[in-house]
C-alpha cells in the first residue's frame, strides 16, 4: 500500500463528504462489533470463520465498559455481529445496556432466537434494528451456502417480526453467482415482510476465501447488479459494498470510498480492532480495547489508522477514466486475492485486475485469515450451554467445539 509520508492537508470549506471521511474522523460512523465466533452455522462464505467461541472474548463488564467508551466519543449505533451474536447469554443485557447510554445497536443474525416473545421486544424499540442473513430466495439456493432447515428458520424469524408489527427491519443477502437472477424474488421476499432488502458483496474473507473463485458474480452478473442496482438503488441499502461497479459509469449512491480505519472499523469477540470488518489479519490489526487507553486510543492514535488517513497513491488505477468513481475498489477484496493494494480490484469492470488473477502463483501466495474458528466436526442438533467467565483468569484452556446454541 503505498502512503505519502505528509499529513494528510484537511479540507478547509465544506465539499463533498467524500473529501473530508477521507482524512478520517474522531469516532467511526460505522462501527462492527462482533461479539463471539460461536454460531450454530457453517457458513461456507463466513468472513470471520465462525463456528466455535474463544474462551477468551470479552466478559460482559469488558463490553459494557466498551459501551461506555462509545457513549462518550459519540458513536451514534453500533453493528452487533458474530457468529451469531444472540447465543451470547448476556446478549440482550448488553444490547439494553447500549440502548440505555443512547449507542443504538443493529445486529445481524440467522435468526434462531427471533422467537414470537423476543420479535415483540423487537417490535416495542425505537434504537434496535434487526437484521437477518439470508443468501437465496428459495431454499435450495440458500441452504446451498448456509446449511440445511436455515431458510426455514430465517423465514421463522420473518413471520414472527412481522405477526409482532417491526417494520423495516432488514434481509441481508450477500450477492454470489447462484442467486444474481434472484433479485427481484428477494425484493418481493422483503416487501412481503414490510421489510428492507440489504445486498452485499462476497468478499474472499475467511472461509470466503476457499469459495470466492466459485461463488463471485461473472462479469456478466456484475453488469446485471449494477444494472438492477440503478433501478432499484433507492429502496434497496448496500452499505457501500459495490462502488466498484460505478465505474460503469453512474456512481451508485453512498460514499464510493473504501472507509477502513477512516470511517469503520470492526472490534473482534477478544477485543482485537482491525481496520476493516472484511480483513481480519495481523495486517489489518491496530490494537486491542484491552490496551491503556481503550478502544478510544487506538481508534485516534493507532499508527495503521493514522496511515489509512494519509493521502494514498492509488497506484495505476489513476490512470484509469473511472478512478473517482471506484477509487480503486476493496481493499480486503484485492489483499485475499493476493493482488496489490495499490491495485485494481479483483472485480473490476474495466478488466484490469485480469491478467493479474491468472498469475501461476497468485492463490498460493494469496494470504489466509489469521484466526480460523470453523466447527471442527458437524455441527450438532443438539444446543449446549454457553457460560461466560466472570474472571479473565478463570477463562476455559480449550474453545467449544459443539453447536453453542442455549
Amino acid at each position: 500500500m503505498a502512503f505519502s509520508s505528509e499529513a494528510p492537508p484537511r479540507p478547509v470549506q465544506a465539499g463533498r463528504l467524500v473529501d473530508h471521511f477521507q482524512y478520517g474522523l474522531d469516532a467511526p460512523i460505522c462501527l462492527t462489533w462482533e461479539l463471539t465466533y460461536a454460531c450454530n452455522l457453517a457458513c461456507v462464505h463466513c468472513l470471520s470463520s465462525s463456528g466455535r467461541r474463544n474462551p477468551r472474548e470479552l466478559t460482559t463488564d469488558e463490553c459494557k465498559a466498551v459501551i461506555d467508551e462509545l457513549e462518550r466519543m459519540q458513536v451514534f449505533y453500533v453493528n452487533i455481529g458474530g457468529g451469531e451474536p444472540t447465543v451470547r447469554p448476556d446478549f440482550w443485557e448488553l444490547v439494553d445496556y447500549a440502548t440505555a447510554h443512547r449507542v443504538g445497536v443493529k445486529f445481524s443474525t440467522n435468526g434462531v432466537r427471533i422467537t414470537p416473545e423476543i420479535a415483540r421486544r423487537l417490535a416495542a424499540s425505537d434504537y434496535v434494528d434487526v437484521q437477518l442473513s439470508l443468501d437465496g430466495a428459495t431454499a435450495e439456493v440458500n441452504d446451498a451456502v448456509r446449511g440445511a432447515g436455515s431458510y426455514a428458520t430465517v423465514l421463522r424469524a420473518m413471520e414472527n417480526l412481522a405477526a409482532a408489527g417491526m417494520r423495516g427491519f432488514k434481509i441481508s443477502v450477500v450477492a454470489t453467482r447462484h442467486n444474481i437472477g434472484q433479485l427481484d424474488a428477494f425484493k418481493a421476499l422483503a416487501d412481503r415482510y414490510d421489510a428492507q432488502l440489504r445486498l452485499t458483496r462476497l468478499r474472499p474473507s475467511g472461509r470466503g476465501a476457499d469459495v470466492w473463485d466459485e461463488l463471485h458474480p461473472t462479469a456478466e452478473q456484475q453488469r446485471q447488479l449494477y444494472d438492477w442496482l440503478v433501478a432499484n438503488g433507492d429502496q434497496v441499502l448496500t452499505g457501500d459494498s459495490f462502488f466498484h461497479l460505478s465505474a460503469y459509469g453512474e456512481a451508485l449512491p453512498g460514499l464510493n470510498l473504501c472507509g477502513a480505519g477512516r470511517v469503520v472499523c470492526l472490534i473482534d469477540p477478544v477485543g482485537d480492532v482491525y481496520a476493516c470488518p472484511f480483513a481480519i489479519h495481523d495486517t489489518f490489526l491496530a490494537g486491542n480495547v484491552r490496551d491503556v487507553g481503550g478502544f478510544t486510543r487506538v481508534w485516534r492514535e493507532s499508527e495503521l489508522f493514522r496511515e489509512l488517513r494519509q493521502p494514498q497513491t492509488g497506484g495505476a488505477c489513476t490512470k484509469c477514466s473511472a478512478f473517482d468513481a471506484c477509487r480503486g475498489g476493496c481493499m480486503a477484496a484485492k489483499f485475499f486475492t493476493g493482488l496489490p493494494l495499490d491495485g485494481p480490484d479483483p472485480e473490476c469492470v474495466q478488466g484490469h485486475a485480469e491478467a493479474l488473477l491468472v498469475g501461476g502463483d497468485r492463490a498460493a501466495s494469496a494470504p489466509r485469515p489469521s484466526q480460523d474458528h470453523s466447527h471442527r466436526g458437524p455441527v450438532r442438533g443438539q444446543p449446549v450451554l454457553l457460560g461466560l467467565p466472570a474472571r479473565r483468569e478463570s477463562r476455559p484452556a480449550r474453545m467449544c467445539d459443539e453447536s453453542p446454541l442455549a
